[in-house]
């Protein structure tokens, strides 16, 4: 049965992520992978959340598998609010909503915003998540160049003075997917006034901001909005766990109202079970002192990372900017237009690396990039990994 014609146009044209068609090919055990974005799954609370889920279960069975509210479980949202002040994302006009994972808050947000043929201005590169969000609902990408330290400013002006329907600016300010990069506090402000001078919404990508390790703390973008322009989405997964699925949409309470009622259509609320868990997680540990052994390790994996880098890559044909932060490093190959072959020959090597392709704006265009992880991987095994990545460019290069 032909099932193209039943297809929604919107869908006709997605492409599925190679990271996780990649995914699919690594079924071997030999295989390596730098690719995905998984965080540490040696640092998650297992023990811990074990015995949580079961006292929960054993005291308060109702409640945790019982329906809850759209909003998210009240408790949880004051987590949550505890987390946004921590950074000051939190104005006197705002709600939190409680999400499916973050991806969920920038998914229903672009929903909210978005009608067919509306312009979005994104990094370039870009989290692929966030890119099929706006591309789900039809919406124009605009890329803007990323630097070292965040979106170019004055190359996002002139994009906005020269492109009529532009709705909103999406940014990954901190720690950037899949750069690295972390936006310069001056970079943050101007971005403001830029988007006040075009009358356009911002919306604030921080799941890695947590994870800092080198360097000196910058302000969200939301901590400096004074006109309610900002929407902040923040993450529980890369500092307890991928898996419980909790995030939460910091907006202005007219966006926020929108938010929650297709939250309602979507899935109705977020899991109870993993709401409560957390609460607990949170009230009996120092989420802190937790997320503080994260950014020890993430450290120590990029060192190792950059140190197998700069011993096992052809000198002089990669570039690369050592990030401060997150869990990821972007690499480009000067001499080339597309790395295609690279990666192909890295899969037969038992190694996996990201073309730079998944995270542009047409992800049909040659790429010369690709995107590493460091922190699902063993240190010794980024040590291997770079090892045979280091063989295949040094052949093809």
């Amino acid at each position: 049965m032909e099932y193209t014609k039943f297809m929604a146009d919107r869908v006709k044209t997605m492409k599925g992520s190679a990271i996780r068609e990649m995914f699919k090919r690594m079924a071997d055990p030999e295989i390596i992978s730098l690719a995905g974005g998984n965080p540490a799954s040696e640092l998650f609370p297992g023990d811990e959340l074990s015995k949580i889920a079961g006292k929960i279960l054993m005291t308060n069975p109702t409640l945790a598998l019982q329906y809850g509210t759209t909003d998210g479980y009240p408790k949880m949202k004051d987590c949550a609010r505890k987390r946004a002040e921590k950074v000051n994302s939190v104005g006197e006009n705002d709600e939190i909503l409680i999400m499916t994972g973050a991806n969920q808050g920038i998914d229903l947000t672009a929903k909210a915003v978005l009608n067919k043929g509306d312009k979005v201005i994104v990094e370039s590169p870009s989290f692929i998540g966030s890119l099929n969000a706006f591309r789900t609902y039809e919406a124009e990408l605009v890329g803007v160049t990323v630097e070292a330290d965040g979106m170019n400013m004055d190359e996002l002006e002139e994009t906005l003075k020269n492109t009529d329907g532009v709705k909103m600016i999406y940014t990954i300010p901190t720690f950037q997917n899949p750069t690295g990069c972390t936006m310069s506090l001056e970079k943050r402000k101007r971005m403001l006034e830029i988007a006040s001078k075009y009358d356009v919404l911002i919306l604030e990508d921080n799941p890695y901001g947590d994870l800092r390790f080198a360097g000196e703390d910058v302000p969200t973008i939301k901590s400096l909005d004074t006109e309610d322009r900002v929407v902040y989405a923040g993450s529980f997964s890369k500092i307890l766990s991928p898996g419980m699925r909790l995030g939460y949409i910091v907006a202005p309470a007219p966006l926020a109202e929108k938010i929650e009622m297709l939250k309602q259509v979507n899935d109705v609320h977020t899991p109870m079970i993993t709401q409560l868990m957390c609460v607990e997680f949170m009230k009996k540990y120092d989420i802190d002192k937790y997320i503080a052994k994260n950014r020890e390790l993430y450290g120590k994996k990029c060192a190792a990372m950059v140190s197998a880098m700069e011993k096992y890559f052809p000198q002089g044909k990669v570039k690369w900017v050592v990030p401060e932060g997150g869990i990821f490093l972007w690499c480009e190959c000067p001499t080339i237009e597309d790395i295609t072959p690279i990666v192909d020959k890295c899969l037969e090597k038992k190694v996996a690396i990201v073309p730079g392709s998944n995270f542009a704006t047409d992800i049909y265009a040659p790429s010369n990039m690709f995107r590493l992880n460091y922190s699902s991987a063993t240190i010794e095994n980024i040590e291997e990994g770079v090892r045979r990545l280091g063989e295949v460019l040094t052949e093809m290069l």
